[in-house]
């Protein structure tokens, strides 16, 4: 009998001990331990065993109550002693109190232990029946060896059928294919509240084995898809932060910026007890689905990538290419986000728009009353003119080969990717509770933008050799509509940017929210 005594008591002294280190890391000091219960006492403690045992159990008691099962998780590391956790599971095993924080950390302890065998991959070994049983799993026989000095509870029949659940669930993990479905599938609340029906038999040794084994395969696919969905995000960012944009998106009606997603920690918030991160788990999962739904556009589709042909404006389709994204230098082995590839049929379909929204305004031009053509009338707005526009709009010398058919030509493509860039900005404004509808002009918009930094290349050309020849007022004209477009390009970067922002003004302090 006091040989039984003495290992409890040595049990019980390896559990101060680590609970002992872990709250001197917590508080940076030493924790004061009552007379008779330091590690000399104990080992010359050959007296009244049962009182000095009493007094240890109401000494963890207390030291429990400053540790957190997340302190807990963040304590046992793939370096701590196989022997210091199976003596806090069985300290725990022994207490069996059916407080959601005792059973928390019961169960983070038998998931350790389940996720770090003494013997790599034994617990993947099958299970022997005895007298025709079914097989036993060998982490549960471990469990029934480590716990075989406590009284562990019978397993009634209505549990038995609980424990049944967790297979499915288990089969149910190995389906979800992004952070997303797993976070809305719920299965984070529905085993919890499995736990929670077990009650007091969550402490038996094939309870804990099956639990441990489900938190095993949740952990890894949730590590993994979370791992996945925090990296796309942080690839959002830094396209936005390339882009000088700060706010990437908006989630429950709080604006998320490009710092708050600097500051989010993986390894922190992995660390972190479920329960009391899943709130932030799942503001995560909701701001990747709103990139995913309106992703940010890169600044490289305002510059044309080095070397790049230009094309005319007869509007002839380009062959496939991307939407000049390869040339942003994004540092080697780092992947950045990219835009879709623009289409040859992309470009083909928004050339044709060009081209009648172009005839529409030549036939405005003309027919007009000379006094009001420079305001043409369109779906959503009125198109100013300047004189030099409307005049080139009017030019019956587009067929020369002359440096002011090059002018008036460029100023009627130019003004003309304004026309539609504005035209496709009405559309994504009134369409910011469709994401398909959304999602159909922003990809006009991103053929446009690319398009329209064509067009721009171009005409900063024929300005240049107007400035040679002495035509400044022709040079001056183009680069005043080449501004104008540039200014409607930049505010079609921040309408994708920043989805939600266009054609409102923010006011007061900029709202904040905290993921990480």
């Amino acid at each position: 009998m006091a040989e039984d005594l003495k290992f409890e008591l040595s049990i019980l002294a390896t559990v101060q001990g680590f609970y002992q280190k872990l709250l001197q890391d917590s508080l940076g000091g030493d924790v004061p331990i009552p007379s008779g219960l330091d590690e000399v006492s104990l080992r010359h403690a050959e007296g009244d065993l049962p009182e000095t045992l009493s007094r240890m159990y109401r000494w963890l008691y207390l030291l429990d109550m400053a540790i957190t099962p997340a302190m807990l998780r963040q304590a046992l590391t793939p370096d701590t002693d196989s022997e210091v956790a199976e003596a806090l599971l069985r300290y725990f095993v022994k207490r069996r109190e059916p407080s959601e924080v005792n059973r928390d950390k019961t169960d983070l302890i038998s998931t350790f232990l389940y996720r770090y065998p003494r013997v790599p991959g034994q617990w993947q070994q099958r299970g022997y029946g005895l007298d025709g049983a079914l097989p036993l799993s060998p982490f549960e026989i471990a469990l029934i060896e480590i716990l075989a000095d406590s009284d562990v509870p019978s397993l009634p029949e209505e549990h038995v059928q609980l424990l049944r659940n967790f297979d499915p669930l288990r089969e149910e993990i190995a389906r979800y294919r992004d952070f997303n479905s797993l976070i809305d599938s719920g299965i984070v609340s529905r085993v919890r509240e499995l736990k929670r029906w077990l009650d007091r038999s969550f402490y038996h040794p094939g309870v804990l084995a099956t639990v441990a084994a489900h938190n095993a395969a949740f952990g890894a696919r949730f590590d993994q898809l979370f791992s996945k969905a925090l990296a796309e995000i942080k690839q959002f960012a830094q396209a936005l932060d390339e882009m000088g944009g700060s706010i990437l998106s908006t989630v429950d009606g709080v604006e998320v910026t490009v710092d708050h997603v600097a500051a989010i920690e993986q390894k922190e918030m992995l660390e972190a007890d479920y329960g009391s991160t899943l709130e932030k788990f799942r503001r995560v999962s909701r701001l990747k689905n709103e990139l995913d739904r309106r992703p940010p556009i890169r600044k490289s589709l305002l510059a044309p990538a080095a070397g790049h042909k230009t094309r005319s404006s007869g509007g002839t389709a380009a062959a496939p290419k991307s939407a000049r994204v390869a040339a942003a230098q994004a540092p080697a082995g780092a992947q950045a986000f990219q835009p879709p590839v623009i289409t040859a049929q992309q470009i083909s379909a928004e050339e044709g728009k060009l081209r009648r929204v172009e005839e529409s305004i030549r036939i405005f031009v003309r027919v007009a009353d000379p006094k009001f053509r420079q305001v043409v009338p369109m779906r959503f707005f009125n198109l100013t003119l300047t004189s030099p526009e409307a005049e080139a709009y009017n030019a019956d010398f587009l067929e020369e080969n002359s440096l002011r058919a090059d002018v008036a030509r460029r100023l009627i493509r130019l003004v003309s990717c304004v026309a539609r860039v504005n035209t496709e900005l009405e559309e994504l404004k009134r369409s910011q509770s469709m994401s398909s509808l959304w999602k159909l002009h922003a990809d006009a918009l991103v053929v446009l933008l690319d398009i329209a930094s064509t067009a721009r290349e171009e005409a900063a050309g024929v300005a240049k050799i107007a400035e040679t020849k002495d035509a400044a007022a022709s040079a001056k004209a183009i680069r005043e509509t080449m501004q104008k477009l540039r200014d409607r390009s930049d505010r079609a970067v921040k309408a994708l940017a920043h989805p939600g922002k266009l054609g409102t003004t923010v006011t007061g302090k900029e709202r904040r929210l905290s993921i990480g």
